[in-house]
């Protein structure tokens, strides 16, 4: 088996039992990004004799005695707003381009207690905001299976990257459904967990209530390991939580999922889902079925508000939170701007793309004086209603499924004209950030035009056990074979 194809866990006992050196994971990575990426656009640094040289280290650390754990040697990607010390963070914007990081994001020390193998930073909508990643400075990101092809977005790059077998792993951000859209429309598995179980400290915020790191890999092992590496309570973070007085469902593998309660939301087989999407999404919940699982209908009425919801506190988070990109303290700046305000104003025109102008404005808007009450205030009674919603689906069912996207991969260029048809990608994952509960995204089939269809699985909080059992079961009835055209 080629090196590029193993999956983490496979390259691991590789490595454990000495048979194969990071060293040569590495190289065979890096000729992999060499010959592809010039078609992909999945990496936006990539510095191969650094990554040459960090393998080196491990090999010695190795010889020495270094214990090997789950990421040790392990080559992963990173999404551009994820703080990786002395390394070019882009946000993939303009404002951003040449900025360097002084500091190592939590979820990086944690790999690099683990003695991980950094790739690079992965291609991004800009600051996370887009369904496509066609909104990033450094050029849009192409679909393995189809170079005509949005991969999803925002995390695009790290997906792409790990579809494309440029990448063994990777890490993205999720707000709307970032880590599992771009899953769905590449074939991969792509997992958010429990909002508050993965340190957003050292990751660029755009909308705080909803952000969460989340791991791609190219089946469920991967994602479970890679989630339980990046996992738990951070004092820099106000937002992780303290497992302490709660309780922790641990997953074990091999568990089956026989009396398991599955409920199907109505609210999410919309009619935006494409016909072959919504029969391969009843193919397989016929699985879930088949292998013991309960399954019944039901609804969550609140539900048909999310979309409207999200698009009213996300600009608004979002809106505060890039206002500290002024052109001051760090970033581009316009040097020909005449006084204070007028650098402000042509520092941002210039500096932020469309999609994150259109939408600073949207959240100023929507927090001005005289507005807040009719918008955001309103939308966060709603978001109340759709978590109250998630918990009484929740006291009768261990998990809710659904699709992922209600489309496969568009193509590039399709929706940018029509912001109401893009915006309604997110339209089956924007719920879960909104109640800050867990899912995942496996792929579960073909449509008829040889494209990747997602299917979703979420759970209660810090019920994650339940998400992965389910995950488990279908892929290995599934039985997915990745087989990008490139």
């Amino acid at each position: 088996m080629e090196l590029i194809s193993m999956k983490a866990h496979e390259l691991h006992e590789l490595i454990k039992k000495k048979e194969i050196k990071a060293e040569d994971i590495a190289r065979a990575h890096i000729e992999r990004i060499e010959e592809t990426d010039r078609n992909i656009n999945a990496f936006i640094t990539f510095k191969p004799g650094e990554i040459i040289e960090n393998a080196k280290k491990i090999d010695r650390y190795i010889s020495k005695g270094g214990v090997v754990r789950d990421f040790t040697g392990i080559p992963i990607s990173i999404k551009d707003n994820i703080c990786v010390k002395d390394i070019r963070m882009t946000c993939a914007s303009k404002i951003l381009a040449d900025y360097t990081s002084i500091y190592d994001a939590t979820v990086i020390k944690k790999l690099n207690a683990q003695n991980y193998l950094l790739l690079g930073k992965a291609n991004m909508d800009e600051f996370a905001m887009g369904s496509s990643n066609e909104n990033s400075a450094f050029g849009p990101v192409k679909n393995p299976w189809d170079l005509e092809r949005v991969p999803g977005g925002s995390s695009g790059g790290p997906a792409a990257s790990v579809a494309s077998f440029e990448a063994v792993c990777s890490l993205g951000s999720d707000t709307g459904g970032s880590i599992r859209m771009p899953a769905a429309l590449c074939g991969v598995v792509g997992f958010k967990p429990t909002y508050g179980r993965v340190s957003r400290y050292g990751v660029v915020a755009f909308a705080s209530s909803l952000d969460q790191i989340g791991p791609f890999g190219r089946d469920v092992t991967d994602c479970i390991n890679l989630y339980n590496a990046i996992s738990g309570h951070d004092e820099l973070d106000s937002t992780s939580l303290d497992m302490k007085d709660k309780k922790d469902h641990e997953y074990k593998s091999g568990q089956g999922i026989k009396g398991m309660k599955v409920g199907v939301p109505k609210e999410l087989m919309v009619k935006e889902v494409d016909s072959e999407v919504k029969a391969s999404i009843l193919n397989t919940i016929k699985i879930l079925e088949k292998n013991g699982a309960d399954i019944e209908e039901t609804t969550l009425p609140s539900l048909e508000y999310a979309l409207s919801v999200y698009y009213i506190i996300a600009p608004s988070e979002a809106s505060s939170n890039l206002s500290r990109f002024d052109g001051v303290r760090y970033g581009y700046r316009d040097k020909d701007a005449q006084g204070l305000r007028e650098m402000y104003r042509k520092t941002r025109a210039a500096g932020f793309g469309p999609e994150v102008r259109r939408r600073i404005m949207i959240g100023t808007y929507c927090l001005s004086s005289g507005y807040y009450d009719a918008y955001y205030e309103k939308a966060q009674k709603i978001r109340t209603l759709i978590i109250n919603d998630f918990k009484k689906a929740f006291s009768k069912f261990d998990i809710l499924v659904g699709p992922t996207s209600p489309t496969t991969a568009f193509r590039l260029g399709e929706r940018m004209d029509d912001l109401l048809l893009m915006y309604l990608s997110d339209i089956c994952t924007i719920p879960v950030n909104l109640a800050g509960i867990p899912a995942i995204s496996i792929p579960c089939g073909l449509s008829s035009d040889k494209l990747p269809i997602g299917f979703q699985i979420m759970a209660d909080t810090l019920r994650e056990d339940n998400v992965f059992k389910a995950a488990h079961v279908l892929e290995s009835e599934i039985n997915w074979k990745i087989t990008p055209k490139i």
